[in-house]
């Protein structure tokens, strides 16, 4: 099957709001732009868990932009604050659900600024170049695949055509539409059906081969709106209707995948993309 990607989005600090890129490298560990990779950040309590829009859906305001030298951050009410790649700190451990990972500190100003936004005592923490996080191998086997702060893979995918079915419900219900940023994808396909993701075995892109390894099942952060931070009901409440998977564990948007080749290839909205699919 041919498809095409849509469209690349980085989230440069997880549950923060990310932004479209026109090309990126596909590193090891996931999208990646001047070496900067997706999820390379993560912001944490006292006690070194990581928050989310679960807790904290005004994360969702929390702009991010790269430099060149800086993570530059944007937010209602703030300053601009402008994190350079080549602070140093100190290294120290986070726990990202059930991963205690090793994560560099990013000094005082930068944990006063999210505290200051977020009403919670939290720091900026980055991941540590020498650290190591794998995805479960229950879901890739033999194959070793590194991520950084991401939920559990490297990749997200989604499709264009599965969010305008989803808009075409969500009308019929009295519900506004809304835009692919509530789900957090890395990769939008174009010119694929509604939901064919859910059959995609491998993806070739170039010289990248990527393998599709589970469903994505949702929590309530698509819920919240990324233009105000606040959280609702849909579209979890339409998803429930008919994307309830109970062999996944429940509602269901978009595929995770993880990179089986070609790590270092560019990827670019437009190009090419070959589908296998499975069923």
């Amino acid at each position: 099957m041919n498809a095409s990607i849509d469209a690349l989005w980085l989230y440069p600090i997880k549950g923060c709001r990310g932004f479209s890129v026109p090309t990126a490298t596909l590193a090891p560990t996931g999208l990646a732009v001047d070496g900067i990779g997706d999820r390379e950040w993560v912001v944490v309590d006292d006690h070194g868990e990581f928050l989310s829009q679960r807790e904290l859906p005004r994360m969702a305001l929390i702009e991010t932009r790269l430099t060149g030298e800086s993570l530059r951050l944007r937010a209602p009410g703030m300053l601009q604050l402008d994190v350079p790649f080549e602070s140093e700190g100190d290294v120290r451990k986070v726990r990202v659900w059930d991963d205690e990972v090793a994560a560099v500190t990013q000094g005082e100003l930068a944990d006063a600024w999210f505290s200051q936004f977020l009403g919670v005592h939290c720091r900026l923490m980055r991941f540590d170049p020498e650290a190591g996080r794998t995805s479960n191998r229950k879901y890739t086997g033999a194959l070793v695949a590194p991520y950084k702060f991401a939920d559990a893979f490297a990749l997200l995918v989604c499709s264009a055509a599965s969010l305008a079915d989803l808009n075409v419900r969500l009308a019929a219900r009295g519900q506004s539409r809304i835009t692919i940023e509530r789900f957090r994808p890395n990769i939008v396909l174009d010119g694929i059906e509604g939901f064919d993701e859910d059959y995609i075995d491998h993806m070739t892109i170039g010289e990248a081969r990527l393998r599709v390894v589970k469903p994505c099942v949702r929590c309530t952060v698509p819920n919240v709106d990324p233009t105000t931070g606040d959280a609702g009901f849909e579209p979890g409440d339409t998803l429930a209707t008919f994307r309830n998977d109970a062999r996944a564990g429940g509602l269901t948007f978009g595929v995770n995948a993880v990179i089986e080749s070609g790590a270092g290839a560019r990827l670019s909205a437009g190009d090419a993309v070959d589908v296998s699919l499975r069923f």
